[in-house]
């Protein structure tokens, strides 16, 4: 199965940037890096305690219907009792703070080649922005074992055994997630062959966000929604994540130890035909702490077809969105970024079922 080829394909286009800082060396914030004002919003409005964002046990008798609420209303939330061992957390994180710890020309010894997907480089999405990102990252699809051994070319073999014992329990952790936003949606995985397969096409993504000289001028990671169908992330201990709650604004999910955040992305979205939401997100930047964030990008396999699920659509609910597979999504969002939803967009939506929007706010049908 040729993962990597068809995953890295619809990246051909994108140009790449390499203005890569060392920001351990930066002691001021140079304007390349300095975003001001950062939004029209401010972090929380229209409420001074906003609602948090769903924790939910996953042992509990009423997951399945906690985390369809979650879903429909939020399009994010927090898991405890998920079955990922800590230990494996936290030989996870020691690993990827000993990659990014390393000075920067070794770590661009491992860069991702202009067509490729792999390897160390700054956010893809920088393209979309007139200001680059106080970040850097490392992307993994299929095997670590090139990049890890241009990094550490005679002790490489721990790192890779870390990522694929990860690997290993995020996709266990993603197919008891589909059940259960699958189920609370009256779908079964039968109904739903191929999420029951091994054939999936995830991603690891590594994101480093140092401390910042001037974090208040400063973005971590730009608002964005992930193109999978659910994003596993393990954030650590340092708070930096933000979701956008309709009616709300920005609201920061705060690091619960040994917590994952679930984040509903565009193709589940699409699956669901629009009942839940792919939730708008992005990284904040603090002054004194360096903080790290893991995440499992979880997809169909690469030859599948992503449409609205048959037991959702009726006259009255047609489907809203072309059938598409993950590899041409992507594609389509390394063109038309956050609206890259509103543009595989079928029909308006009829009466009973709710209205759909593009990310950037606007109306779309």
């Amino acid at each position: 199965m040729h993962t990597h080829t068809r995953l890295s394909d619809p990246f051909k286009p994108y140009p790449m940037i390499q203005d890569y800082l060392d920001f351990n060396a930066m002691k001021e914030l140079p304007e390349s890096h300095a975003w001001l004002p950062l939004d029209e919003l401010p972090s929380t409005y229209g409420s001074s305690t906003p609602d948090p964002v769903p924790l939910i046990n996953l042992k509990d008798p009423n997951a399945m219907k906690l985390v369809g609420h979650a879903c429909k209303t939020w399009g994010v939330f927090q898991v405890t009792n998920h079955g990922v061992p800590i230990n494996l957390l936290e030989e996870m994180e020691v690993a990827g703070r000993k990659l990014f710890a390393l000075p920067i020309h070794q770590k661009l010894k491992a860069a991702r080649s202009p067509n490729g997907v792999s390897g160390y480089g700054v956010a893809r999405i920088s393209t979309f922005f007139p200001k680059l990102m106080w970040s850097e990252g490392f992307t993994i699809i299929g095997s670590p074992n090139d990049h890890a051994r241009k990094l550490w070319p005679n002790r490489y073999s721990r790192f890779c055994d870390v990522i694929e014992d990860y690997k290993e329990e995020m996709n266990k952790l993603a197919q008891t997630l589909m059940e259960l936003m699958l189920g609370s949606l009256g779908v079964t995985m039968d109904d739903v062959k191929w999420a029951s397969t091994q054939g999936s096409c995830p991603a690891l993504q590594l994101n480093s966000y140092p401390a910042c000289p001037d974090p208040d001028r400063a973005m971590g990671l730009a608002a964005h929604t992930d193109s999978t169908l659910l994003t596993i992330l393990h954030q650590n201990n340092t708070s930096g994540l933000q979701v956008y709650k309709e009616g709300t604004g920005w609201i920061t999910v705060p690091p619960i130890p040994g917590a994952l955040v679930i984040n509903v992305g565009d193709l589940l979205h699409i699956l669901s035909n629009g009942l839940y939401p792919s939730v708008l997100h992005r990284a904040m930047v603090n002054r004194t702490q360096h903080r790290l964030s893991v995440a499992y990008l979880y997809g169909p396999p690469s030859n599948v077809k992503i449409s609205p699920l048959s037991k959702l659509t009726d006259q009255k609910h047609p489907p809203l969105y072309r059938p598409v597979t993950w590899s041409e999504y992507l594609g389509t969002k390394a063109k038309h970024f956050n609206k890259a939803l509103s543009s595989v967009r079928l029909c308006a939506p009829l009466n009973g079922f709710p209205d759909a929007k593009d990310h950037t706010g606007v109306r779309v049908g």
